[in-house]
């Protein structure tokens, strides 16, 4: 650092590669502690608080910040109460600051000795029972594998898909539980248990016809075949689809349970779980993020000081490591360039480059507008022709019922082709190119279901003569529920077979003539990047699908973790066999928060055709447990009905105005609160960052 013509005090290095203060089993340890006081700068600014001289004398900084614990300041108090490994220290000065908390126990009062003793106890016994759990987590040795092979950033991406894999796992333990559960065992009279079936009344007999196309006589085996991939014929009639659930209450040993109410509140409470869960994993990116929001000198400072990935244990994922270093710092290099040169156009040269954006974001605009217009007319043409029951032979009419999915999938392959093409000509710099590519991806993705879910209702919710009597197309629809679970089945296995396919016949393929075949061409081309962008994009537009069709199947989250839990393993081997590492990955804490952000725009998303579903469109008449209501939500006033006058008092003051007004504002308040609580700790530790790059610069 002598070159930069300033002193800086570094960590002592010893021969063998790692710092003094820094040792592999301190850092298992170490792991409650939060990541910024790992830094150099956090024990520059200890120092500052233990008083002048407090970089220059550790023992002296100790016995300030220890002697902090007998003074009247909380935070002293608290700290000194922390175990030494939680503290920002050197060995040597975690190992003095044990001795004297074992030295001044003797001096406190007998109840602070119980409570000291009682806290260090307890610590120890869920220190140890978190490491007993660590053991049983799902693909622990894999994912530490792929870890130290290929560096946390894609680590990232198979911990995300373990988190769906138990996400879609609970969730389908809430449905089994409180409706497919209770369904079996009424019709069947397991434990003693039968079902009321209430006829709707004042309906029309028309829109209580219900004739399911299931198979009868003797049939093809391609006709299983098909059933089981369009989710017709024998699979229509099974608990999978919402069309088998049509008890209106279960007794079980006497007890009336109320079937319609509880597949309405099961229904918010997978959505509810799923949001708080994502939320929840979220606080932990969102709080490291703060870090890589700073200036750009505070950015070369994190990256020379902080930024090496100590899981790394091969070698050539240790070049790549360097390497991926390198491209950040140019990266971050060529957005200074950038900025200058933004800041050194010309009128003239404004107006062409915003004249040029214009005109390409019209481009996206009218391919977004294509894709949305072929989707709407494939859904309508695949569903005028399965209506009509014309007898086609198997192919053409697998490939009819697959229109829509195949629209979709073509779809969400050519349009993030064309934008990663027009990007190149806005001048934007390399970091927001990346973002404005990734969100023009998840907005084509998921707007498309929309697209397919709204051609749908544009169908079923008509306004001529057909949809008078019933509230809605019965003749084509008359159980317009199973008919939506149908598609959305489709769509989550067409999804699973691309992927499969896309390995078997494009990857594997390419990876034998790399191997084996020593033309130029072949070896220029090389192996596919393993994009973690892409393929948690492909993950998270299947998970938006489950979201939305669990509803309409119930069954649909177990086929969404058996997909998973087989997606791992053909990643997996993708990655190692078929596949290389990307050669600029992202980093692990941005990639995980941009991945719940990512997923938390496709369940907000979710909840828009669903609630539409539940509130607006009229339920069938002629299947499912809401028969005798007009829509889905008409259960909850139902019931409110059935309860106590003051009970009802009570849950219409919640749901008035007069109370959600002002409890809107207190959740917005406290998340305000909740905002500058986490900002305010990055702006504590702020000042540490900048006089470091400070003396860097």
């Amino acid at each position: 650092m002598s070159g930069f013509g300033v002193a800086v005090e570094l960590p002592a290095w010893r021969g063998d590669g790692r710092s003094e203060m820094f040792f592999p089993e301190e850092a298992h340890a170490a792991a409650p502690a939060d990541f910024l006081q790992e830094l150099p700068s956090y024990r520059s600014v200890l120092r500052r608080r233990a008083g002048p001289g407090g970089g220059h004398d550790p023992q002296g900084s100790l016995g300030a910040r220890a002697g902090e614990a007998r003074g009247p300041q909380p935070e002293g108090a608290e700290l000194a109460a922390l175990p030494p490994r939680e503290h920002a220290l050197s060995i040597a000065e975690k190992r003095r600051l044990r001795d004297y908390q074992q030295a001044n126990i003797k001096y406190l009062s007998g109840w602070n000795q119980w409570k000291r003793t009682s806290s260090k106890s307890w610590r120890k016994v869920l220190k140890d029972i978190k490491e007993s759990l660590s053991y049983l987590q799902l693909w622990r040795h894999d994912i530490h594998s792929i870890e130290g092979k290929f560096g946390t950033g894609i680590q990232s991406y198979f911990s995300f898909l373990r988190f769906l894999v138990l996400l879609n796992f609970l969730i389908f333990i809430l449905m089994f539980g409180f409706v497919t559960f209770p369904t079996v065992i009424s019709k069947y009279g397991i434990f003693n248990s039968s079902f009321a079936k209430i006829s709707p009344k004042n309906t029309d007999s028309l829109c209580t016809v219900y004739t399911p196309s299931g198979n009868k006589g003797l049939v093809y085996f391609y006709t299983y075949l098909k059933d089981l991939l369009t989710g017709t014929g024998f699979l229509e009639t099974t608990s999978l689809f919402y069309g088998y659930y049509e008890i209106d209450a279960a007794l079980l040993r006497g007890v009336r349970y109320n079937f319609p109410l509880a597949y309405l509140l099961t229904t918010f409470a997978y959505l509810a779980l799923s949001l708080v869960w994502i939320i929840k994993r979220s606080v932990s990116g969102f709080k490291q993020s703060l870090v890589h929001d700073e200036d750009q000198f505070q950015s070369y400072c994190n990256k020379v000081f902080a930024g090496w990935d100590f899981c790394i244990t091969d070698l050539n994922a240790a070049r790549l490591k360097h390497r991926s270093l390198q491209y950040e710092l140019q990266t971050d290099l060529e957005e200074e360039r950038i900025k200058r040169k933004i800041a050194d156009r010309t009128m003239k040269e404004k107006l062409r480059i915003y004249s040029l954006r214009i005109f390409l974001n019209i481009i996206v605009l009218a391919v977004l507008l294509g894709c949305f217009y072929s989707i709407y007319k494939a859904t309508a043409f695949s569903q005028e022709k399965s209506n009509n029951g014309s007898n086609t032979d198997f192919q053409t009419n697998l490939l009819v019922q697959y229109l829509p999915s195949m629209v979709i999938t073509l779809a969400n392959f050519v349009a993030p082709q064309i934008f990663s093409i027009l990007i190149r000509f806005e001048d934007y710099s390399p970091a927001f190119e990346i973002k404005l590519t990734l969100l023009r991806c998840v907005f084509v993705r998921l707007a498309n279901i929309g697209v397919l879910l709204f051609s749908l209702w544009s169908q079923i919710h008509c306004a001529n003569d057909n949809c008078k009597a019933c509230g809605y197309n019965y003749e084509l629809y008359p159980c317009w529920e199973s008919a939506v679970g149908q598609e959305m089945y489709k769509l989550l296995i067409f999804d699973f077979m691309i992927i499969l396919a896309v390995t078997l016949f494009m990857d594997f393929p390419r990876m034998l003539l790399v191997t084996h075949c020593s033309w130029k061409l072949v070896q220029w081309c090389g192996l596919q990047e393993f994009g973690i962008s892409d393929n948690v994009l492909e993950i998270i537009y299947g998970q938006t699908i489950c979201w939305i069709g669990t509803f309409f199947s119930p069954l649909l989250p177990a086929i969404a973790t058996i997909k998973y839990f087989i997606i791992f393993y053909v990643k997996k081997i993708s990655l190692i066999h078929t596949r290389k590492p990307p050669g600029r990955p992202i980093r692990a804490s941005s990639s995980n928060f941009f991945f719940l952000v990512v997923l938390l725009i496709g369940l907000v998303l979710a909840f828009i055709p669903l609630g539409i579903s539940i509130a607006h469109i009229p339920s069938s008449k002629a299947c499912g447990p809401f028969r005798n209501f007009n829509t889905s939500w008409a259960v909850v006033p139902h019931t409110i009905l059935e309860f106590p006058t003051g009970l009802q008092m009570v849950l219409n003051g919640i749901a008035s105005e007069a109370f959600a007004v002002p409890f809107f504002m207190v959740v917005w308040h406290f998340l305000q609160l909740l905002y500058l609580r986490n900002h305010a700790i990055y702006l504590r530790l702020h000042p540490a960052f900048s006089s470091e790059c400070v003396l860097l610069n």
